[in-house]
């Protein structure tokens, strides 16, 4: 039986941020992560995670001016400083909210003649991070994303994700694998997973090629869904789509698969 998180970002968003964790609860999840939860306080999501008998799971960094089309905070040189503030806001949140892991994005670089700089800067950010969670036993994940959705974003390959935890050789650094932005750069995810589980710390997944609910696409769901739960892989998957309809309308993945899986 696989372990399903909602993301409350893209998920049952007919409702306000803070009114999502009741509604994920009424369908069923005992779990859910939020992108960036930071326009909520600790104290408010506390609360709304015991109310409703959910653990969260994931949440990320902030990212700046990513979701915006700007490159974002994890790999730009001149941001150091910044992104050690933003790592501070995530100890913060950990400390009382308690994820099982912190995702870091790692951005764009729009000029490529300085990217041997941003990847150095990530690096380099990735390791103070690891180090900041590592004390409260939370692991950090970084992701790749595609460079359709997100052009010039300086990690996009499940292979660079994982040339990066070989050099780092840090042990509560671990890849985020997202199904749906590998499955855009040409990967096949399950065979990924099934190779590479002891490195991947999340899972995310979408149907492609729309990013809507399974079913909405040409992902066959049950052999992935199967197979990750034949895999090595312990750990949750995350729901990270894009509803087409209302949310609860595109839940019969989530009523059919928990139970299959």
């Amino acid at each position: 039986m696989l372990k399903f998180t909602a993301n409350l970002s893209l998920l049952f968003t007919e409702a306000a941020l803070i009114d999502r964790f009741r509604a994920a609860s009424r369908q069923g999840f005992n779990a859910v992560e939020i992108q960036f939860p930071y326009s909520l306080d600790t104290a408010s999501i506390s609360t709304a995670l015991a109310a409703n008998g959910l653990k969260l799971v994931m949440f990320n960094v902030g990212a700046d001016d990513l979701l915006q089309g700007g490159e974002g905070l994890a790999c730009v040189p001149e941001k150091r400083g910044q992104f050690r503030l933003a790592v501070a806001q995530a100890v913060a949140y950990a400390e009382v909210l308690k994820p099982v892991a912190i995702n870091i994005l790692p951005g764009r670089c729009l000029d490529s003649r300085r990217l041997p700089a941003y990847l150095d800067t990530f690096r380099e950010n990735l390791c103070f991070a690891a180090d900041a969670f590592a004390g409260l036993g939370v692991k950090t994940v970084f992701e790749a994303i595609n460079t359709q959705d997100m052009p010039e974003f300086i990690i996009h390959s499940g292979q660079h994700m994982l040339d990066i935890l070989a050099e780092l050789n840090c042990p509560t650094l671990f890849m985020q694998y997202d199904c749906y932005h590998l499955l855009k750069m040409g990967e096949n995810p399950l065979e990924f997973i099934l190779r590479h589980a002891d490195k991947i710390g999340h899972i995310q997944f979408a149907d492609y090629p729309g990013r809507g609910q399974p079913g909405s696409g040409q992902v066959d769901f049950e052999t992935l869904f199967l197979g990750i739960g034949q895999s090595a892989y312990t750990g949750w998957v995350g729901a990270e789509y894009k509803p087409v309809g209302t949310t609860n309308d595109s839940l019969d993945w989530f009523h059919q698969f928990r139970v299959l899986a």
